[in-house]
């Protein structure tokens, strides 16, 4: 096991890892297993990447110090999860992953270097990371030059394509557009506030919102942003009650988010009432954890998974993800997509019989994985998910009650057109 003191873990965190050590879960996608001789190294590792007779080295890059700590801790937990159970079944292709954890401390030219050294200096053959889009943009450069291979699980604006990423959260017209119909559809609104932290991917997301709400002939009454951190929402909160929207959308994202929706509930409005009514994409179970149910209660939320949902891969996944981490610990959208990153990364490296890059990059395309927590998932040709939509209704335990679930998978559309 590796150094946890050299990973950048706060001691919270570090706290719950050792004690996790006790609770390897069984491994959940048994019918995926092979115990066929590992092939040798010349035959699956022709490119230097850091790959043994026994083990292969991948990358963890996650903010678990600042402001996007509340965010991406899920996610690191959800990743080493998916390693300790794909090692307990054997590994890939024979060989142990050993990971690697470096600390993006919600600093982006820190994600960029921290990955050059995971590529470089390591020779990961995948890396895990990223939440927030300023992060992604950061280390795209790089994983691009050097010719690595990301895994980047959160909900984002789309507009981007990269053949070093695959996409496992929502893009934009999965996420954003379906919301937006289901609360005019649903609710009747008419008019939105959007508001925003002050990075590419709330301003860009709410660029689609508003062009999607004025094609359906519906109003924006305002827009604004706050910088990643920020803490005073009173006068904005004053401005949206002065303009008396139907919806309020929200894209607040990390630490910013406790204050938010504190100070909401402070200035008198009551979420449960609906007028105005609250629909965020950026709060999941993780932050809500941070939040407080009882301060955001009665908001919804547009995501593609949750974890109050019902099938069997999900109950699986919530136990095994719970004796791991703690009975207390909850799971979030970008939580559940982080972890089915490694799974599809060994499901490409397999089907390549390699762990060379461009071996791997090849096999991804229309991989399915039938086990994944939020129902099935496959791989588009455009890197990708197909996914439903779901809504949930927050509830004072800070869980999210399910009220809307999109019929079918919607095709992952990076770049609509009438939108960028």
């Amino acid at each position: 096991m590796q150094n946890l003191k050299k990973t950048g873990l706060s001691n919270s965190l570090r706290r719950n890892l050792l004690k996790g050590m006790m609770a390897l879960p069984a491994a959940m996608l048994v019918s995926q297993l092979s115990f066929a001789a590992a092939p040798s190294t010349a035959e699956v590792n022709t490119t230097g990447l850091a790959v043994t007779d026994d083990t292969v080295k991948v990358g963890i890059l996650h903010s678990v110090t600042g402001t996007m700590a509340i965010s991406e801790t899920g996610s690191v937990q959800a990743e080493m999860l998916a390693i300790e159970q794909i090692n307990a079944m054997g590994g890939v292709l024979g060989r142990q992953i050993e990971y690697i954890q470096e600390d993006g401390a919600s600093d982006w030219p820190t994600f960029a270097e921290k990955s050059k050294k995971l590529l470089v200096k390591d020779k990961a053959a995948a890396v895990f990371g990223c939440w927030t889009s300023a992060s992604r943009k950061a280390v795209l450069p790089v994983f691009e030059q050097y010719n690595g291979m990301l895994y980047y699980p959160t909900f984002y604006e789309g507009l981007e394509q990269s053949p070093n990423v695959i996409y496992t959260g929502q893009e934009a017209t999965q996420q954003i557009i379906a919301g937006i119909d289901w609360v005019t559809d649903t609710k009747d609104a008419k008019s939105f506030f959007l508001l925003g932290s002050d990075y590419i991917w709330p301003r860009t997301s709410n660029k689609i919102a508003r062009k999607h709400i004025e094609k359906l002939g519906l109003k924006v009454v305002g827009e604004e942003y706050y910088p990643l951190g920020h803490t005073q929402f009173n006068s904005v909160i004053n401005k949206i009650k002065l303009k008396k929207p139907d919806v309020i959308y929200a894209i607040v994202v990390g630490g910013s988010n406790v204050a938010f929706y504190k100070q909401l509930k402070a200035a008198g409005i009551d979420m449960n009432k609906e007028k105005p009514l609250v629909l965020t994409i950026s709060v999941t179970e993780d932050e809500i954890l941070g939040i407080g149910g009882e301060n955001i209660q009665g908001a919804y939320a547009a995501m593609k998974y949750f974890q109050s949902l019902t099938n069997q891969n999900n109950e699986e996944f919530v136990a095994a993800f719970k004796k791991r981490w703690g009975d207390d610990i909850v799971i979030g959208d970008v939580t559940q997509a982080a972890y089915l990153g490694p799974w599809l990364w060994k499901a490409a490296v397999e089907k390549a019989g390699s762990f060379d890059i461009d071996k791997v990059r090849a096999a991804s395309p229309n991989l399915e994985l039938t086990t994944a927590p939020e129902g099935y998932v496959k791989v588009h040709e455009n890197h990708h998910l197909w996914s439903k939509t779901r809504i949930g209704h927050a509830q004072a335990d800070g869980q999210y009650d399910i009220v809307y679930e999109t019929a079918d998978l919607i095709e992952p559309n990076p770049f609509p057109k009438g939108y960028q």
